[in-house]
């Protein structure tokens, strides 16, 4: 699914339809089949066997057959409506669950336990409230419906007893038998029935996800690496039930090797403009060149292979460092690839010192680690990568003043054979790049180097000194 699929939907909902939803399908299409066809079989075969024996009396069921389909159909529309809801509320609990697990710190330290537990206790009450509805309606369900065939028993005993006199009694005891053994088939068919329409309120749920359209993926170019230069033509861009342009009328033009630094204050449109780049959004309007071939003629595989991104959210895996480092296509690198990279991500030094060097297992999403390290260890992915084109979305903002210096290092060494893009809120970080972009509500303002949009911007300047008149108020 495109990345739009997961911004717009809940985290708890996706997951739920995964694990809860998949099992509701997985009874409905399993035990709740085997019991409509075993079940309804033997139905089928006792009232042959009735109607063969004696129609007239067995008209009797038929009498009832009409009360009992009313009631199934509205019993099956109710079921259906309440297993949604109660499979939302699913999906709430998982959100608000999950929010709770990595939020926790959060959680403790701004003493929101209280809170946290009052949003589940909610949560989980709306649950048990959808599940007891759900409950209640098979519980009085099926003890109807076996009333109902009851009351049909009872008379089709009195009139047997009339109809039936000149029968023998192998011929009666054989017809009543048969009729008595209905109500089980009946009972077991109607509970299948209840798990059937919780199945299928899951199965739409899925079919839902199904039906979505699928990441685009038309392209067919592909080249082995690609020199980096890029192309923005008239590039605009606006995110789903969002009414401003978060890119509007961008046109820009980067060399191949050039290191291009985007500034401007926050929600400018500079990381809209790299997901862009990835394609984990599509642009609506104008065209994104990377070696002249417009973005959508690259197979989508083939493109990201040539970009290495890090992003200021560094995302690590429940893994050791090694895989973690090695991660996706990179797996099948040497271990001398995976050292050289952590070397020249500054990040060797602290995994010398764990337990297991680059075989720690650094729990998930890095939690065992400080926010410096997880940065360093994405760097050092990027860095194993070797991708022609690099994006560093403030990827050194978890660092402290010693750190960045080393890793400033390591990257003018690695940016050299690359176009690299940085977007970066700290000044001093990039005022080497050979182009400095500075971006607002979505436009380019002002475009040149350090020293030049010094002199002749105002966008710029006012950001620097804003920034370095702080930091010398602060020191």
């Amino acid at each position: 699914m495109p990345v739009s699929f997961f911004s717009e939907n809940n985290n708890g909902h996706i997951i739920s339809r995964i694990t809860y939803n998949v099992g509701e399908v997985t009874r409905a299409t399993s035990d709740s089949i085997r019991t409509f066809v075993r079940e309804g079989l033997t139905v089928i075969g006792l009232l042959a066997y009735l109607i063969y024996a004696n129609w007239q009396l067995s008209s009797v069921f038929f009498l009832v057959a009409p009360l009992v389909a009313v009631l199934v159909k509205y019993v099956s529309k109710r079921m259906k409506r309440l297993s949604k809801k109660m499979q939302e509320t699913v999906g709430d609990m998982t959100h608000v669950t999950s929010e709770m697990v990595v939020g926790v710190e959060v959680v403790k330290s701004f003493g929101g336990g209280e809170y946290e537990r009052k949003r589940f206790a909610q949560a989980s009450l709306n649950n048990r409230q959808q599940f007891l509805k759900l409950v209640m309606t098979m519980s009085i369900h099926n003890p109807l419906i076996q009333f109902i065939i009851s009351l049909a028993l009872a008379g089709l005993m009195y009139l047997a007893l009339i109809l039936m006199e000149d029968a023998g009694p192998g011929e009666f005891v054989a017809y009543l038998t048969a009729a008595f053994l209905l109500p089980r088939p009946i009972r077991q068919l109607s509970e299948a029935n209840g798990e059937m329409r919780r199945g299928v309120a899951a199965a739409e749920s899925l079919f839902e996800v199904l039906d979505e359209p699928l990441e685009e993926d038309d392209g067919s170019y592909e080249k082995d690496r690609v020199v980096g230069g890029i192309e923005f033509r008239n590039v605009s861009f606006t995110y789903a039930k969002e009414k401003a342009l978060a890119l509007n009328n961008i046109n820009l033009k980067i060399k191949a090797g050039q290191t291009v630094a985007l500034v401007g204050v926050s929600g400018g449109g500079k990381s809209t403009l790299i997901k862009l780049l990835s394609r984990f959004y599509e642009y609506q309007e104008g065209g994104i060149y990377l070696d002249g071939v417009e973005l959508k003629d690259y197979s989508l595989a083939n493109l990201r292979e040539q970009i290495a991104l890090v992003t200021q959210h560094v995302t690590l895996f429940n893994d050791t460092v090694a895989n973690n480092i090695a991660y996706g296509c990179l797996e099948g690198v040497s271990r001398d690839q995976v050292v050289r990279a952590a070397t020249d991500a500054h990040a060797i030094e602290f995994i010398q010192k764990m337990l297991q060097g680059l075989d720690t297992e650094i729990g998930e999403n890095g939690l065992n680690l400080s926010g410096g390290q997880r940065q360093r260890l994405a760097l050092a992915r990027a860095f194993l990568k070797n991708a022609p084109v690099l994006i560093l979305d403030e990827a050194t903002s978890a660092l402290d003043n010693e750190s960045e210096r080393f890793i400033q290092l390591a990257l003018d060494k690695v940016m050299k054979d690359r176009t690299t893009i940085v977007v970066a809120h700290r000044l001093s970080t990039i005022q080497r790049a050979d182009v400095i972009i500075v971006m607002e509500e979505g436009r380019v303002v002002e475009q040149g180097t350090h020293s030049e949009l010094l002199k002749t911007g105002v966008a710029y300047k006012r950001l620097y000194d804003l920034q370095f008149n702080s930091q010398s108020v602060e020191a």
